[in-house]
């Protein structure tokens, strides 16, 4: 196993805020993933380090999100609300206005921000927020449960580094608000694994959505079937993902690593386990480039703290390849409900879901390759 210098991102200050309690999206992931990783000993040694997020600057922000959004986003989080906020997603049931919604916001992608920091200066090879991942949010709208988009900016600020960057996005909806923003750019890759649009908000993300001028061929969608299982998945990834990596040779890694493609997310329905993820990151890890990776969605809370601290394991160099956990995770982890450590256990799918899944993966991939690889010559 090889030893990486890892930062966490993580500050109590994050536990001030929360959305409203009806509100699917719970802040207090990132706390419980953070006691899970502290409790097993993941957090100290030479090689790994917490660092606190710094609120974002207005000047960065601007970088991506208009000052007249910005504005109406201040606004409203000091109780003074107007038709032109909700004109920009600010107060919809996805985008409620909650007591420190600015400032969560602002500190959240701040969070990203530092992460890139220490990735640029060298002070760490990887680093994770898991209280990043807003890639729904536009320059001018709220959407999807996303206020500022933190991985559109600090795609934006490690290109302006000069870096040739990978945006990989897991999470099972569209990263949406980071492939339009590079879309006619080719010095961002984005990469977008999801469940179709077709079934599941926000409804983009198709195999033609390929990006249009300097970005042709470097906008690149997998939308996949309800019902997706670990298998069918990582075929996806090795066919597409890999072979572009190589091709576009990445100076860093931008991971959105949502956890609700989980099975038993009550927002989606694709049918992965959380080895999925810790084989990814095992995958990205032998380019030997930086890797920046943030939250995202997981609403299943249990199994995102799970997914998570499994992908801080792999990230820091502390998994062997096997749950070092076994056996221990009731007393390691705090909760009964984990006796085989971080891993999920297999799940073998059934005839009639393999039936439905395969053949709809194959003609996606097909449909990848013909409209991207074709571009690069690969």
């Amino acid at each position: 196993m090889k030893s990486r210098k890892a930062a966490f991102i993580y500050s109590p200050e994050l536990e001030k805020y929360n959305y409203p309690p009806e509100h699917p999206f719970n802040i207090t992931r990132a706390t419980r993933v953070r006691k899970v990783i502290n409790s097993m000993g993941l957090l100290s040694g030479p090689d790994r380090s917490e660092i606190p997020p710094e609120p974002a600057e207005r000047i960065v922000l601007k970088k991506f999100h208009t000052a007249r959004y910005l504005h109406a986003l201040k606004t409203v989080s000091k109780g003074k609300f107007d038709t032109e906020a909700l004109g920009m997603g600010i107060g919809t049931s996805d985008c409620p206005v909650f007591s420190g919604l600015y400032d969560y916001s602002v500190l959240a992608a701040g969070g990203t921000l530092v992460a890139a920091k220490l990735l640029l200066t060298g002070s760490a090879d990887v680093a994770f927020n898991p209280s990043g991942g807003y890639h729904h949010a536009g320059p001018e709208r709220a959407s999807g449960f996303c206020y500022i988009n933190d991985v559109a900016l600090v795609c934006t600020i490690l290109a302006e580094a000069g870096k040739r960057v990978l945006y990989l996005d897991v999470d099972v909806h569209h990263g949406d608000g980071v492939a339009y923003a590079f879309y006619d750019r080719s010095d961002v890759m984005t990469i977008s694994f999801h469940e179709t649009g077709r079934m599941l908000f926000p409804g983009t993300g198709f195999e033609d959505e390929t990006g249009t001028g300097a970005g042709k061929g470097y906008c690149v969608n997998i939308p996949l079937p309800a019902g997706t299982f670990d298998e069918q998945y990582m075929k996806a990834f090795e066919a597409i993902a890999l072979p572009l990596i190589k091709f576009y040779d990445p100076d860093v890694f931008v991971f959105e690593l949502g956890a609700d493609a989980l099975a038993g997310d009550p927002l989606a329905h694709l049918q992965l386990t959380n080895n999925v993820y810790a084989d990814i990151i095992n995958h990205l890890l032998t380019f030997n480039k930086p890797i920046l990776a943030t939250g995202g969605g997981g609403y299943n809370i249990e199994n995102t703290v799970r997914a998570w601290a499994l992908a801080w394991n792999v990230l820091c160099g502390a998994d062997s390849g096997n749950d070092a956990n076994l056996g221990m995770g009731g007393v390691m982890l705090e909760s009964t409900e984990w006796p085989g450590g971080l891993r999920d256990r297999t799940i073998a799918p059934s005839k009639a879901q393999r039936n439905a899944v395969e053949p709809v993966i194959e003609t996606t991939l097909e449909a990848v390759k013909a409209n991207v690889f074709s571009i690069h010559g690969l």
